[in-house]
């Protein structure tokens, strides 16, 4: 295949809880009041990524997987994913609380939707002054703690939450409860799933009086019930050499600060990379050809590159593979 940064016309979402951060912060253009997400690159089905630069423009993602295989791929993801692309890339602004939530692991998701589970992973790109997050519970709980605690409306009780600011990151494997909190400006990472198990919703009601679904009763199986209050990624973040916040067996993302000239050998990587712009602005050099990237941009580079050259006076990215 054409080997070259690829980047891909991000998909807006409005969302209830969305504000205006992914338009005044990360410069997405849109009419859309409340842009809740944007979805960078995605496979999922009705929201496929579509090719917004060189030879492959207006190509669509599973068009390029199909085309290209394992040059775009990898041979290892090709054989373990097929057309599918295996990581959901997010951008989220939360202006108001979102839900208490979970999301269950590769099994039960397979027996119950026919769908991977989801692990996934947050890095904080911008945060208001005492805004949070919950990860996981306060303390070890068990299925009827848990049945009782919603039942009674004292799920927040038993929630974990962090006082979180910029360049914060937390990795969320698959049964944690998690929510992103009011102010939070969010890059994340996930497997491609849609599958998403809400257990309490801060007794909100829409315009007729309704209050959203709960899926108490499938989250019990789901659940990881023990406490977990040390959830915080430890990364250092390095001039012009990647640090590595958070792997598994879904994706590993490195933190990368470069300043001048930074060359990023890819032959050991069997994967395509994604670098995600969380900070300042550079360019991505690949055979040759160079694609400008600024805070809130994403860009794929497929797994036949040999090597990347970014350039930048300073630029904060996310890079992210399989390994």
């Amino acid at each position: 295949m054409k080997t070259y940064p690829i980047k891909f016309t991000p998909i807006l979402q409005d969302k209830i809880w969305g504000g205006q951060k992914l338009k005044t912060v990360l410069n997405k253009q849109t009419d859309l009041n409340r842009v809740g997400e944007s979805w960078e690159i995605s496979s999922v089905k009705d929201a496929i990524s579509v090719v917004a630069n060189g030879m492959y423009k207006g190509k669509s993602l599973i068009e390029l997987i199909a085309e290209n295989k394992t040059s775009l791929l990898g041979e290892k993801v090709y054989q373990q994913f097929g057309n599918t692309f295996p990581l959901l890339i997010k951008f989220i602004d939360a202006t108001e609380n979102l839900s208490i939530q979970l999301h269950p692991n590769d099994e039960l998701a397979q027996k119950r939707h026919n769908s991977f589970g989801k692990t996934e992973m947050w890095y904080v790109v911008d945060a208001d002054k005492g805004a949070e997050l919950n990860v996981g519970f306060s303390k070890e709980m068990t299925p009827e703690a848990y049945q009782q605690a919603v039942a009674e409306k004292k799920v927040l009780d038993v929630c974990n939450f962090e006082k979180v600011q910029a360049g914060d990151s937390y990795f969320i494997k698959a049964g944690l409860v998690h929510a992103i909190g009011a102010g939070c400006l969010i890059a994340e990472i996930q497997q491609t799933s849609d599958i998403t198990y809400r257990i309490y919703d801060w007794d909100r009601v829409d315009d007729q009086g309704n209050e959203r679904e709960l899926h108490t009763d499938l989250a019990v199986e789901a659940l990881d019930y023990s406490e977990c209050t040390d959830v915080k990624c430890r990364f250092e973040k390095k001039k012009n050499q990647p640090s590595e916040i958070a792997t598994c067996d879904y994706f590993t993302t490195n933190y990368l600060k470069v300043n001048d000239l930074f060359t990023r050998d890819l032959l050991q990587i069997a994967s395509f990379v994604v670098y995600i712009c969380v900070g300042g602005s550079g360019t991505i050099i690949v055979n040759g050809i160079k694609e400008n990237i600024q805070s809130g941009e994403t860009i794929l580079i497929p797994a036949n590159a040999e090597k990347v050259d970014i350039e930048a006076q300073e630029i904060e990215l996310l890079e992210v593979y399989i390994k």
